[in-house]
């Protein structure tokens, strides 16, 4: 096991693919007044938009306002997904300060979703990378490896694959690369494995954890991921979100339920519970009609729970 960590990022992932998989599509204003919230209770990544042209996804008509918007909340790490070179060169127009990249372990899903085969992908990442390094050296770029648990159109995903994309995608110049559950299939054991195969092939390079709820696995999977060394962890508020180009993948973790995981056992997250539970307000002002989840925002704190006393460990 490698030695857990005694504090975790949260990345808010709710404004971009949370809205993304609905067909409501959320006023710009609430968009910021939602930003504002998750800023508030301690959020310190968000990922606020998608960079793809609003034929295809009218949800991120505003990328560029909202993330110009995020850049002006002071420590606020402003993360858009790109799935191009087109769409990275908007995104750093617009300032953000972190790209991330979808780039699939599936050879169908990667068809379904970008277009693209793996290998064509990774030449688009090396001409993203070209780009960033020409343009904003400072901007980082992370690539989420999409269905490396399995693949609602292709099924079994074999771990050697992924394991040989996440090593073409660090030779292609990206700072880390993340494992992505996107259709919800994986369970703890399955986690475990491939994490600690990821650190293994590129070491301080293994990234995020992109987990899905779809099974209702999602925390026991966060927490399998934290206990092989992943220190960053994606989820979206009320749990929207999913893949629309994989069928049946909903659910993204619920950042209430994982912040208060980590915080009833002593690991740091720097967020506020109550504020975060407050800014579900803003959520649901934006999305009336949406159906918001959330089992501890429902339930409540703990009678003495005082996150200012928990126990480190």
């Amino acid at each position: 096991m490698h030695a857990a960590s005694t504090a975790v990022l949260i990345s808010e992932v709710g404004p971009r693919d949370g809205l993304q998989s609905i067909k409501t599509i959320m006023l710009t204003a609430n968009k910021k007044l939602w930003v504002d919230a998750l800023f508030d209770s301690g959020i310190r990544e968000i990922e606020v938009a998608s960079f793809v042209p609003a034929k295809m996804l009218p949800q991120m008509a505003d990328a560029s306002e909202i993330a110009r918007y995020a850049k002006t909340l002071n420590g606020l790490t402003v993360l858009a997904l790109v799935p191009n070179l087109k769409g990275a060169e908007h995104a750093i127009l617009a300032g953000v300060d972190k790209i991330t990249i979808p780039v699939s372990a599936s050879a169908a899903h990667s068809l379904a979703n970008v277009r693209k085969t793996r290998e064509e992908m990774v030449e688009e990442l090396k001409r993203i990378v070209e780009f960033r390094n020409a343009h904003a050296p400072s901007i980082r770029i992370e690539v989420g490896i999409a269905t490396a648990f399995g693949c609602t159109l292709q099924g079994l995903v074999p771990e050697d694959d992924v394991i040989w994309l996440a090593d073409q995608v660090v030779r292609a110049g990206v700072d880390e690369a993340g494992l992505s559950d996107t259709t919800g299939y994986a369970n703890p054991a399955q986690i475990k494995k491939l994490f600690r195969r990821l650190r293994h092939a590129i070491g301080d390079k293994a990234g995020a954890a992109h987990l899905h709820n779809t099974r209702g696995l999602g925390l026991a999977n966060c927490l399998a991921a934290y206990e092989e060394g992943v220190t960053s962890f994606d989820s979206s508020m009320g749990g929207l979100g999913g893949c629309p180009y994989a069928p049946g993948a909903s659910g993204n973790v619920v950042t209430e339920d994982l912040v208060f995981m980590f915080e009833a056992m002593g690991i740091e997250t720097g967020v506020d519970l109550e504020k975060l539970f407050k800014a579900r307000e803003a959520l649901r002002a934006g999305l009336p009609h949406e159906v918001i989840y959330g089992m501890t925002p429902e339930a409540g704190l703990p009678k003495g729970f005082d996150v200012s006393k928990r126990d480190k460990r």
